[in-house]
């Protein structure tokens, strides 16, 4: 009986101090409980079947509200609500914006024989994002990434993705991207549409984009939080290597999912901390 719901921001991350209310069809409260550790509400108090509304807030999101159905056993299982940063409905404020590679990530995930998958990043990058005051699908974002910065955990398969198989980075010391346009795809959710330069090629390539929000951070600068995610495939950027096994199946999947999470302060410049 009672109230089941787990509450996540847009990144998966759990809410543990959001407050659940649940109000009737009339609009009186029946319920009201917060979330623990892991972001989710376990509550036993027994309600009426029927339809109620549920109302979900936490400092510095915005609220969220859905519907409910309580059947004859007494439970309602809201399932997962995602609450989306205060003030994400918007781009951050105009101006330079420089990314923080010490506080982002840029990694990738590969298939590997068809049954389960290698995670990599890269951990020499940089980028400037710049917000446009007045149409912000005109703004722009450019980025570069050290080729040989690669990193699976494992410094053989490091090695070859390193060589002309793959990344070939001694020709191509340099990964780029360099956005085209932004276009809205959602109340904080964006499409950035761009260049990625990689192994010598130039190839149009749009990024996913979840706003997560702007904030302080301790050292008296505002930061601004995203989410990015897209898929490649290798032969379009001229890696064409693989090892097919004996069933049929390639040793190394031919697509790429990539997934940014990046933080940027505001200013042209990083600050020394």
């Amino acid at each position: 009986m009672g109230l089941t719901a787990r509450i996540r921001t847009r990144d998966g991350w759990a809410v543990s101090h959001a407050v659940v209310t649940v109000t009737d069809m009339t609009g009186t409260q029946v319920l009201r409980a917060g979330t623990d550790h892991e972001g989710t509400v376990r509550d036993t108090t027994e309600l009426a079947p029927g339809a109620y509304t549920v109302i979900v807030t936490a400092v510095g999101y915005a609220p969220a509200a859905s519907s409910a159905i309580v059947t004859a056993s007494g439970r309602a299982e809201v399932g997962t609500v995602t609450l989306a940063r205060q003030g994400g409905t918007e781009l951050p404020p105009p101006g330079p914006w420089t990314i923080d590679p010490v506080h982002s990530s840029v990694a990738a995930v590969a298939q590997h024989l068809g049954i389960s998958s290698v995670h990599g990043r890269f951990t020499d990058f940089g980028g400037t994002i710049e917000i446009a005051p007045d149409d912000v699908t005109t703004s722009r974002v450019e980025a570069v990434i050290r080729a040989d910065s690669v990193d699976t955990g494992n410094g053989m398969r490091d090695g070859h993705l390193k060589s002309p198989d793959f990344l070939d980075v001694g020709t191509y010391p340099e990964i780029t991207f360099r956005s085209t346009g932004v276009s809205a795809a959602g109340p904080d959710r964006w499409t950035v549409h761009g260049e990625l330069g990689m192994h010598g090629v130039l190839r149009p390539v749009d990024l996913d984009l979840a706003y997560l929000g702007t904030g302080a951070d301790p050292w008296g600068g505002t930061r601004a939080a995203f989410r990015a995610t897209t898929e490649l495939r290798r032969e379009d950027f001229a890696m064409n290597y693989n090892q097919v096994l004996q069933a049929g199946i390639a040793a190394i999947g031919t697509t790429l999912k990539v997934e940014l999470d990046i933080q940027a302060v505001q200013g042209d410049s990083l600050p020394a901390v």
